[in-house]
């Protein structure tokens, strides 16, 4: 695998706060907005401060598939919610923090250890948590079926 790539992304404004966000390798088009809680800004679009949690919060569901499949790895299911919290930092608007809460539901209660090793394997190795400032919280839970 190359070392370097590049993800294009493309924002067209529309009207008001809100525009269309693409990518000439991409299906799928995703409306974009300023959040509510700021003026002018519109519930229910999805925000630029969504969209950065939402990166995330995938890259580490991607990276645990990534690495259970190579540690061979089976379980029930992954599932993760991601909870970015926005504040005033230095004057400065930031997503001071984001707290990941990943559950991997598991056949043996044997694979407990393992889960959790894979999970914090899977946290470190985020390439989208080692790339933004924001503090990255962690708090990883094992379902048993």
């Amino acid at each position: 695998m190359e070392t370097v790539h590049h993800y294009e992304v493309k924002v067209n404004w529309e009207a008001d706060r809100k525009g269309l966000m693409t990518s000439p390798v991409l299906n799928e088009n995703i409306e974009v907005a300023t959040p509510p809680e700021f003026p002018k800004g519109m519930p229910g679009i999805w925000s630029p401060e969504h969209l950065l949690v939402a990166a995330v919060n995938s890259c580490l569901m991607t990276t645990f598939l990534a690495i259970a499949e190579n540690s061979k790895f089976e379980f029930a299911n992954f599932e993760s919610n991601a909870d970015g919290k926005l504040e005033k930092v230095e004057g400065k608007f930031m997503i001071s923090e984001i707290e990941l809460k990943p559950v991997v539901t598991i056949k043996k209660e044997e694979d407990r250890e393992k889960a959790l090793r894979i999970l914090d394997k899977s946290e470190a190795a985020c390439l989208i948590s080692n790339s933004v400032k924001s503090k990255i919280g962690f708090k990883p839970e094992i379902k048993l079926v």
